[in-house]
């Protein structure tokens, strides 16, 4: 059986682990915390944001909907093509969310169709970054500005992607990253938070440490701490930072080896598109992406049951995504489509990700390949 994932392992991640227990200090913060801090920032911050390891990508949104200030009746403006976990964040605020329709090339938020969007109750733009590709970040940071919005940008699927030469992340106000086990760096649940303008820095560890200035007190800087604000538990313990930092050391490594399968794939399957079997990823010029992930999108709903069902029944474990949030029992009750549903979930029905993680073998994926070929073919 080849699964559809394996969480990556590097080989330090025992011997870190066991580091921090020597320490006596796995609670949150701790050396390996601030290993993974110091890595971030000096591979993505270099316009002085600051990095915050959390509990999970979705409480990183959590931390970015506070810090944006959303309140009840406050509307935000996000894809229907997401995880629940985007929309999630802003609800618990209170917050109204108006869904729009995605781009057919790239499977991001449709930036022409955003600004149709806007009311006066408007707050904030939330974008995704599918499968590690960049929307159109330029247009989108025009808006806001015009409509004095805050940009957050779920960056999820998206460590090590770059939109003109910008780490994605670090572009709205707030970036949201999950090391979940299915993301090219694991640390098997946790996420980080980055803060792009240094007024929000403050705030931001407040909030992460349960609404106290605790982060303070730790680094010298007030005689005692004190609750301060609304917050949470959003440090992740020092042991699941250092299953992270074992794999950050070997970022370039893991990257690489994704990378090589993403490419070989592609170009396995360029002859599939040819003849109008399947359409491939699409990724812009100005994009570097992160081989998060390879999708084929079918012909119709019906063909990709089939091919799921072929490709299990020869050992291979292919899977389908997200079902659009808007016609979700949730999404109809928290929120609105704006405008036609054109493309969100017709090509959510038709779009199927293939094994790729760190350690699939070429035996491995030459049979992916052979069989996902055999059945486009055969037809």
């Amino acid at each position: 059986m080849i699964p559809f994932n394996i969480p990556p392992v590097t080989g330090n991640e025992e011997k870190y682990i066991a580091e921090a227990i020597a320490s006596h200090k796995i609670c949150g913060d701790g050396q390996f915390t601030k290993k993974c801090h110091e890595w971030f920032e000096s591979h993505f911050c270099g316009g002085g944001q600051k990095i915050l390891l959390t509990t999970s990508g979705t409480s990183a949104l959590e931390m970015a909907a506070i810090l944006c200030d959303i309140k009840p009746g406050d509307e935000v403006i996000l894809p229907s093509f997401t995880f629940c976990s985007t929309a999630d964040a802003f609800v618990q605020r209170g917050a109204i969310l108006v869904f729009v329709d995605i781009r057919k090339d790239t499977m991001n938020i449709d930036e022409n169709k955003i600004e149709q969007a806007i009311t006066k109750k408007t707050k904030a733009i939330c974008v995704v970054h599918y499968a590690g590709v960049a929307c159109e970040m330029d247009k989108i940071m025009r808006i806001a500005k015009n409509y004095n919005l805050k940009v957050v940008e779920d960056a999820a699927q998206a460590v090590c992607s770059f939109y003109k030469e910008k780490p994605l992340g670090t572009i709205g106000d707030f970036g949201c990253y999950s090391f979940h086990e299915t993301k090219n760096f694991s640390m098997g649940e946790g996420g980080a938070i980055i803060i792009n303008h240094k007024e929000d820095f403050d705030m931001a560890e407040i909030i992460r440490e349960k609404g106290t200035d605790r982060s303070l007190f730790l680094r010298g800087m007030v005689d005692k701490y004190t609750w301060r604000e609304y917050g949470s538990s959003y440090l992740p313990s020092d042991m699941l930072a250092a299953y992270l930092y074992a794999q950050l050391i070997d970022a370039d490594k893991i990257q690489d080896f994704r990378m090589n399968i993403w490419n070989k794939y592609f170009e396995a399957f360029k002859v599939l598109q040819k003849k109008g079997l399947i359409t491939l990823p699409f990724i812009p010029e100005n994009c570097i992406h992160n081989a998060h992930m390879f999708y084929l999108v079918c012909r119709s709903l019906q063909e990709r049951t089939e091919l799921i069902a072929y490709l299990k029944k020869n050992g291979i474990i292919a899977v389908f995504h997200y079902i659009p949030l808007h016609s979700s029992p949730a999404g109809l009750k928290f929120g609105r489509f704006d405008g036609k549903d054109e493309i969100t979930t017709e090509y959510s029905e038709r779009l199927v990700r293939l094994p790729l993680y760190y350690g699939l073998s070429d035996k491995e994926q030459d049979f992916v390949i052979e069989t996902v070929n055999n059945f486009f073919l055969s037809r």
